[in-house]
Formats: structure tokens, sequence, C-alpha cells
């Protein structure tokens, strides 16, 4: 009897309800030291595939004898193999991760984050395997959605699933660690979409403008935009119903935005800064930071979620607590993680200048972010 299989959905669930979870990665040493499957309750060990070609002998002792083991490769199909060793081996309860770490980078976990003043409810899509956070704003029926990820299905279903009409599409900035697909799914449901223009000189699509101060409406919800540069020069965040403050990649939980993905790291940290001391120290204590990527799993909260109160962030983050200029200015040059895989490409793609098929879009895609400062 072979080894059984496990979708990535059901795998996240597991996590995210905080069940012990033990995973055995088979991928090259490298690729897993690069980005791996995380969680507050997950063990994980790395086994290469190529380790275990006559058994598993190898990784006998480090395995649990009384719980499921899950393991996942690149795309699924040497997943099958080791866990099928497994079962021989004497570990009846091992699992393949369907789709492996492709399948793991695109899954989007739909979270509630709370009630809107004007009625209606915010939700965070979740993509855990890429640290991406998406918004759906939703209130009398009607729904607008907050860098949207190119993976539609999941919204679509979430929308049929609660009978909304799709109004607005919405990118805090031009993205260049994932593609956006806010701008297909508007054409898909007739909905608008909108970019802020200083993104946008280059863009190959008609858009709309997203301004200081411009205002949706989505329902009775007001979705309120906010001039925010330094990730990028149009960098604009969202302040929804006055409760809950959308970053994009300004300011995460842990960390603040890098400004450097279209090479202006020099021009743009004095923008940062100005965006991080000043605009958005006016602002109340109370707003819920709502980013766009979150850095490790430390920073989601127990329902999965990734946000905090503003005020906690500016006592507790060490990026909004850097008092001189020069070593703000220090610190976002050249404290620096590894460009994301393909960012560039990923820029012209989200500017229409290219049109990868489906296949090249995931290559491009796979790993971590990286869009926050260290």
């Amino acid at each position: 009897m072979g080894a059984k299989t496990i979708s990535v959905k059901e795998l996240v669930r597991k996590i995210l309800d905080h069940e012990n979870v033990f995973i055995i990665d088979a991928r090259n040493t490298d690729d897993f030291d690069d980005w791996k499957i995380e969680g507050k309750n997950v063990e994980v060990i790395n086994a290469p595939y190529f380790e275990l070609l006559e058994g598993v002998d190898p990784i006998k002792d480090q395995l649990p004898k009384d719980q499921d083991l899950f393991v996942v490769c690149a795309k699924g199909g040497s997943s099958e193999f080791v866990a099928d060793q497994l079962v021989e081996a004497g570990f009846p309860n091992a699992f393949s991760v369907e789709g492996g770490m492709k399948a793991w980078s695109e899954h989007l976990e739909p979270v509630r984050i709370g009630d809107l003043k004007s009625g209606g409810t915010l939700y965070q899509f979740v993509r855990i395997g890429k640290g991406c956070l998406s918004y759906l704003i939703e209130s009398n029926g009607e729904a607008a959605i907050v860098d949207t990820n190119r993976m539609l299905e999941p919204y679509e279903e979430f929308i049929q699933k609660h009978n909304l009409k799709l109004k607005a599409l919405l990118d805090t900035h031009l993205h260049a660690d994932h593609i956006s697909g806010g701008r297909k799914m508007a054409e898909k449901e007739g909905a608008e979409y909108y970019l802020p223009p200083k993104d946008a000189e280059e863009v190959t699509f008609s858009y709309n403008p997203l301004n200081d101060g411009d205002e949706i409406k989505v329902g009775n919800a007001v979705i309120s935009a906010l001039y925010s540069p330094g990730h990028t020069i149009g960098s604009t965040s969202f302040i929804v119903d006055d409760q809950y403050l959308l970053t994009g990649d300004i300011l995460f939980i842990d960390s603040i935005g890098r400004p450097d993905l279209a090479g202006k790291a020099e021009d743009w940290v004095g923008d940062l800064r100005t965006t991080l001391y000043k605009r958005y120290k006016e602002l109340a204590d109370e707003l819920v930071v709502l980013p766009a990527h979150y850095m490790t799993i430390k920073e989601m909260n127990d329902d999965g979620s990734i946000s905090e109160k503003l005020g906690v962030l500016y006592a507790q983050n060490h990026g909004l607590n850097i008092d001189s200029e020069e070593s703000f200015r220090k610190t976002v040059t050249e404290n620096l993680p590894p460009q994301p895989n393909a960012y560039q490409e990923i820029r012209e793609t989200n500017m229409g200048k290219i049109d990868p098929d489906l296949e090249k879009q995931r290559e491009m895609e796979i790993g971590p972010n990286r869009c926050a400062v260290r």
C-alpha cells in the first residue's frame, strides 16, 4: 500500500490551527536553505531525494514514531517516492504534499480581520508560501481587492460564495516580487483598476490614477488614498473607514520597506523616512496596520493574520526608531537582503511590457519575498 497525499490547503489549515507538523523536505539543500515551509509548531528537516534512493535509513532516527510525516519536494513527484519509502520502512502515516513547493507558493488562505464601522468586513488573503498579503473589503454587496495576487480563483470563489459585486482592484504600488492580478481580474469582472500614477509612467495599459486624498466608495465603506513614497516613488497607502491602514511595502510588522527595487535606494531613502517618521506619525495610534508582506512566521497572530496597531509598531518596530537620518540612510541602503528572484522581469510584467506564460510566471515567483530591510 502506497503513501497517502495531502493538499496544500489541508496542510496550511493544520499549520494555522497550530497542530504539530513534521516536514521532510526532499529538495536540494541550497533550495531548502533559501526557502522552506515554516510555522509556529512546524519541525522541518532537509533530506535530499538523491540521498534516499536506497531507502530512508539515513533519516529514520530523526523521525517521530507517533506523528504524521509530510514529505515535500519541488513539484510533488520526488515526495511521492520518498513517502512510499517511509511506508515501506514502517511509517504508515507518511503523506506526500500534492504539487510540492510550487503549490505551496501559490496557495491563498482568507482570514477574517474584522468588521467595518460602516458595515461590512475586511479579509486578509494570506499567501503563506510567499509571505504576500492581499485584502478584500466588502460592504453592502460590493467588494474591492487590494494588492491582488495573480492566482484569481480564490478571490473569485470567495466573491461568488458571498454574493458580492467586485467594484475595484487597487495596487498600492508597482510590485517587484510578485505578479499582480489586479488588472486581469478587473477586465474579467468588469471592475475598475487603480494604480498610483508615479509608478505607472512606463505601463502599457490604461488605468485609473490614485492620487493623495482620493476616496473610493465600496458599498458604505470608504477607502482613502494616502501618498506614502519610499519603497517606490508612487507607493500609496489606504485607510479603510478610519480603522485600518494598508501600508503596502512601506511598513511591515517587524521591519520597513526597502527603497532599492527600482535601483533608486539613494534617491528614495529620504521619501521613505518622511513617510515613516512624518506622514504615518500624524495618523491615529489605533489604526490597525495591514502590510502587503510579512517576513517570518513570528509576525503571524494566533488566528493566522498579520496585523498590529500603529502605536505598537512605533514602540516596537526597530525601523521606526532610528534617531539620526544618517543612521537611517545607512540601514536602508546597506543592510539589504538579495534582490527578489526575477524582480526586473516581474516589474516589466506588471507594466504590461512582457506577457510570460503561466509556467514562466510560476518560475519567476518561486522563493521568499524580499521586500523588507533586514
